[in-house]
């Protein structure tokens, strides 16, 4: 998880307001983070794939990311960073285990379920699963297969929930 402090970089530059990250833990394969943007206490997790595929010669990091919001009453936001911009007829999907793929919406380099029942369900199956499978097509056509270890989910997704106060 050596690149998840960049994902803090990350998120640190996208909430300008936001100070004192403070790290929850390292969960076998997940991290979990949470700050204070200014208006609201946000908590999250993010974990790397253990497997990509695709015939890319550069990409950026990928990530697989769970949010809660409590002042905005937002919990369970799952979304992605592609590591691409994803091609504009790109329908990204997500499979856990065996069970049926979810498409997701995309904007640019990201993508995130449709609704708060979606994500609901995505936590659900992430909480039980082993694995997360993400297909994109990034803007030059490249198709790429991420695979992400569910090892440590439960427990980074404990840790945010606590520090959200959502236990």
């Amino acid at each position: 998880m050596k690149k998840c402090a960049l994902l803090v970089g990350m998120m640190m530059s996208c909430a300008a307001s936001a100070s004192n990250i403070e790290v929850l833990g390292s969960f076998d394969n997940w991290s979990a983070y949470s700050y204070n943007d200014g208006t609201d206490h946000v908590c999250y997790m993010a974990s790397q794939p253990t497997k990509s595929q695709g015939k890319y010669s550069r990409r950026d990091d990928v990530f697989l990311i769970v949010t809660h919001r409590p002042n905005n009453k937002s919990f369970d936001v799952v979304n992605v960073v592609a590591g691409y911009t994803y091609k504009s007829t790109s329908k990204p999907q997500i499979t856990i285990d065996k069970n049926k793929a979810i498409e997701l919406k995309r904007h640019e380099d990201t993508a995130w379920a449709k609704d708060s029942e979606t994500d609901e369900k995505l936590v659900t199956e992430m909480k039980k699963g082993s694995n997360a499978v993400l297909l994109g097509t990034s803007a030059r056509g490249t198709k790429t297969t991420d695979t992400f270890s569910l090892k440590g989910f439960s427990k980074a997704y404990e840790a945010i929930n606590k520090a959200c106060g959502r236990e």
